[in-house]
């Protein structure tokens, strides 16, 4: 079997089994380290040996002779209690397997973490990232991520969290720190901050698994339906995203044949039922502007006055400096370039955004459509060295020299 298939059922499996230790043995720290030490161990033995026939159940035996190994070194007393804990069956169900990721998911948002630290032991924990794939998307040293995730961990050991779903006034408390995470972790990996791909369908696919369990736990929640839709949505055009070479297709030029019909339905109805039933929040809003795109038949059919006009809500609902970049875009598609550009310029200087690579990106569009060639391109080449992604770095180098 190739590393990559071997690669691929390591990050299924890797937030189930975690789950299942955490809820056995408690010490989130401790059995992440096992669940590391038998992912290793997979990784030099599948490829070679096969993949098990149950390889929830093989990851779970090594993980869990790894912390027998660990307590026995540690004290008698750790000795006992997992003497006992082992009397119980290795296997376990794959219902249970899913709630466990779901209950991990809200550990890893534990209130005591800072909004990055949980950011980053979801992607550890549940997204099976590396440390250092998750300081490659943080844009810092990975010592300095694995310090983080250390702390974190740390931090809900010192906390006495159990491994339970919050009672059903603190699930309501914590949900809005789940569902950012969430889409943190669907951003990554619809568009990755760094490295070779774009795409990391892994990211995305498991974002998607856990909103519509998290749906299935809170079905009267308009914001979880909402971000559920907007996933869906967004995920539905990733086909037509790049050509046969690999490189990026914008959306204005993308094959809509492509797109995926029975996602877009799906999305669409979710948004239907939702809006209406509850207070609007910004998901909602969003799962609305990518139901327009995905509903019109062409580019030049996007109904942009409607998608200007939620923009404006959001922009009172959830105001931030990316929203002013995408309401920038709307207003320039509906009143013409120069108009994006001014409301553009309201984010100079704004330290949220100094970092990404995403405002030059824009400015280069607008400017090339006013006309001004030698301005965006040099709005592109500045856009292209700001981004760590190689495929956005191709595409906007392209579009520079195409304006050469």
């Amino acid at each position: 079997m190739s590393d990559q298939r071997v690669g691929d059922l390591l990050r299924e499996f890797a937030p189930q089994v975690l789950g299942t230790l955490v809820r056995r043995h408690g010490q989130f720290d401790a059995c992440e380290d096992a669940v590391q030490e038998a992912l290793l161990a997979a990784a030099q033995r599948w490829p070679a040996d096969g993949v098990p026939g149950q390889p929830h159940a093989w990851l779970l035996t090594v993980a869990t002779r790894t912390l027998v190994d660990f307590w026995r070194r540690d004290s008698a007393r750790r000795r006992r209690e997992l003497a006992a804990a082992a009397l119980e069956p290795a296997g376990v169900s794959e219902g249970a397997d899913v709630d466990d990721t779901l209950v991990l998911l809200f550990l890893c948002c534990h209130p005591d973490l800072s909004p990055s630290s949980q950011l980053a032991l979801t992607l550890r924990a549940v997204g099976g990232l590396t440390t250092a794939e998750i300081a490659a998307a943080f844009l810092v040293p990975e010592a300095a991520m694995a310090k983080r995730i250390v702390r974190a961990k740390q931090r809900i050991r010192a906390s006495g969290a159990r491994f339970d779903l919050p009672a059903a006034d603190q699930r309501r408390a914590r949900l809005d720190v789940v569902l950012h995470v969430l889409y943190l972790v669907f951003n990554e990996g619809y568009t990755t901050r760094a490295g070779p791909v774009l795409h990391r369908t892994d990211l995305t696919a498991e974002a998607i698994r856990l909103t519509r369990l998290l749906h299935r736990l809170l079905p009267a929640e308009g914001e979880v339906a909402g971000l559920l839709a907007l996933m869906v949505l967004t995920d539905a055009r990733d086909a037509a995203r790049t050509d046969a070479t690999g490189a990026i297709v914008p959306l204005a030029e993308q094959r809509r044949d492509l797109w995926d019909a029975s996602a877009i339905a799906e999305g669409v109805a979710l948004v239907h039922r939702t809006l209406g039933t509850g207070p609007i929040g910004p998901y909602q809003i969003q799962a609305s502007i990518a139901a327009l795109h995905d509903e019109a038949a062409t580019h030049h059919d996007t109904d942009w006055p409607q998608i200007l006009a939620l923009y404006d809500v959001l922009d009172h609902v959830a105001p931030g400096p990316l929203v002013t970049l995408s309401r920038a875009v709307a207003l320039a598609m509906v009143h013409g370039p120069r108009a994006g550009l001014a409301l553009l310029g309201t984010l100079h200087g704004d330290h949220r955004v100094a970092y990404t690579h995403r405002i030059e990106a824009v400015r280069a569009h607008l400017l090339e459509q006013t006309g001004d060639v030698a301005g965006a391109r040099e709005s592109y080449l500045r856009a292209a060295r700001m981004t760590a992604s190689r495929p956005e770095r191709d595409y906007l180098t392209l579009r520079a020299a195409r304006l050469a």
